[in-house]
């Protein structure tokens, strides 16, 4: 179940955080933005990886989803500081980055139980 609900608030995420990328200033539409869009997306993809996976390769993939979304939380810390995302946008986005990572955590703590 949990599972499920990682995909649903990865994919509610990517729906928020896309339509605010575009209001970033241009000269960082290839640098901080590009990064972060493919943080969140590459995020998504690892965790879809690890469900087709089981074992030592899903726990791989997971960890590797948790690096992903320590990237996220990093670029979306920037975009704040730089005034890119109001506080009111970075304390919204910074729940659903922590609701995620505990799933994740949830996930790989199951994985490793069954290795």
């Amino acid at each position: 179940m949990e599972e499920l609900v990682i995909f649903t608030r990865t994919y509610d995420l990517l729906r928020w955080l896309l339509p605010r990328c575009e209001n970033f200033p241009k000269s960082q539409r290839f640098v901080l933005t590009a990064r972060l869009q493919d943080a969140v997306l590459d995020f998504q993809e690892t965790i879809v990886m690890a469900n087709a996976r089981r074992g030592r390769e899903r726990l791989t993939d997971l960890q590797s989803a948790d690096g992903h979304l320590n990237k996220v939380r990093l670029y979306l810390r920037i975009a704040h500081e730089e005034s890119w995302l109001s506080s009111g946008q970075y304390v919204h986005v910074s729940r659903m980055v922590h609701e995620i990572g505990a799933l994740l955590g949830g996930w790989i703590k199951q994985t490793s139980r069954q290795k």
